[in-house]
């Protein structure tokens, strides 16, 4: 585990139909970013393309590309030039049949360290996401030994530091973020797109923020490590529908919880520096890990225990 300090950036941004502009204006934010002192910058989930899973149609599998591929070539250029760690989150065909909603982890010599595929899949009105993507599969044995390289929970050691990637919906499960963490993660990125269904803004639109921002912040306590969110922003239509208007507030927590730097609803750079020596300190003191009982948690493999 790396032990001296590092600094971390998350962008939120929109995005458009022009995927080109999409990725121009990314690239700026990469570039303002690490100006900005930040040495390992997180994008936005499926950060090259408009949220296209607001509705199930098959044309829309033309927007994947490999991995590596153009836009994750172009940024391990610039994660190159920069000296700078990129997450790099976008709609993956795998092979024909199969594509994935993953996330490309590049250092900052530029090389492509792996990628993680998001494993938990939702499919809600609107996010119609199990129509588009496999989910990713895991990897470990009945002993917690991973297997395999290309799907599962997984860490990088980067230049700067340990990080773990999960995806949206994965930020609503804490075995998630507990597995990540137990890999070494001392950061979890949730690269995101959430947002509201107009007609429920007035009633429920705070309660949607401050429950995505709780879970996560629960899961930076748990677990000891630093949590970054970026999200995306800005109205996105659909026809036939009311859109999805995606609320943005990305924000990163430290061990504690806190909320160390965040965002409104509007495009932001969200900078913050974490120390190692922190999750040190948090976890002497808060020993959650330490205290597990991993001899009675068998039944949580169940999907449902009852009668």
């Amino acid at each position: 585990m790396a032990a001296t300090p590092f600094t971390i950036g998350i962008i939120q941004d929109h995005a458009t139909d022009d995927n080109a502009a999409n990725l121009a204006r990314a690239e700026r934010l990469v570039r303002d970013a690490a100006r900005k002192g930040a040495q390992i910058v997180c994008l936005k989930e499926l950060f090259n393309a408009t949220y296209f899973c607001k509705a199930q149609q098959c044309d829309r599998f033309d927007l994947a590309e490999p991995i590596p591929g153009p836009a994750t070539e172009r940024m391990q250029a610039i994660a190159r030039e920069l000296q700078v760690v990129i997450v790099v989150p976008i709609f993956e065909r795998q092979t024909a049949g199969i594509y994935r909603n993953s996330a490309a982890v590049v250092d900052a010599d530029g090389s492509l360290l792996g990628v993680y595929r998001k494993m938990h899949i939702p499919d809600d009105p609107l996010f119609y996401e199990k129509y588009y993507f496999t989910p990713g599969d895991g990897h470990f044995d009945n002993h917690g030994e991973q297997k395999g390289e290309a799907n599962g929970f997984k860490v990088w050691k980067t230049r700067y530091a340990t990080i773990g990637v999960l995806i949206c919906w994965d930020q609503w499960y804490p075995e998630a973020a507990r597995i990540t963490t137990l890999l070494g993660a001392q950061v979890l990125f949730y690269p995101t797109a959430i947002g509201w269904h107009p007609a429920e803004k007035d009633e429920w639109g705070t309660a949607q923020v401050e429950a995505w921002r709780t879970i996560q912040r629960a899961h930076a306590i748990a677990n000891g490590v630093y949590v970054a969110s970026p999200n995306r922003i800005g109205h996105e239509d659909e026809p036939g529908t009311n859109g999805i208007t995606f609320f943005g507030h990305s924000f990163i927590a430290d061990p504690f919880g806190r909320l160390v730097a965040e965002a409104g609803e509007k495009e932001e750079i969200v900078i913050a520096r974490c120390d190692p020596a922190l999750i040190e300190s948090v976890r002497r003191n808060w020993p959650f890990l330490r205290d597990r009982r991993v001899d009675a948690y068998g039944p949580i493999l169940s999907r449902y225990i009852g009668s």
